[in-house]
């Protein structure tokens, strides 16, 4: 019988709610205060974890929540970016999940 594997689960910074790491997109602060897209999940620096949600990465740019989390002011242009690509992987998943049915 095999032995069931452990979910690693992280807290979503703009929900409060746990998920699968799978399921969340990851964010870096390094020590020059650079933030950046951490698709890898490796890169060091003190992370925070974002759910896959276009309207949640909004909402966290209206209330300027990933600003609080890293102590640092974040341009319009990281957002765009972070908005962009949880677009992108909101829609690879959706066009995965229908390939499989």
């Amino acid at each position: 019988m095999k032995k069931k594997r452990k979910i690693p689960m992280r807290k979503d910074v703009i929900s409060g709610e746990m998920f699968p790491k799978k399921e969340l997109v990851r964010i870096v602060r390094d020590k020059e205060m650079n933030v950046e897209l951490d698709p890898t999940g490796k890169k060091s620096g003190r992370g925070a974890y974002v759910q896959v949600d276009v309207s949640a990465v909004k909402k966290a740019r209206d209330e300027k929540i990933l600003d609080q989390v890293f102590s640092v002011t974040l341009s319009p242009d990281f957002y765009a970016t972070l908005i962009d690509y949880v677009d992108h992987i909101q829609a690879r998943r959706e066009l995965m999940k229908n390939d499989q049915l």
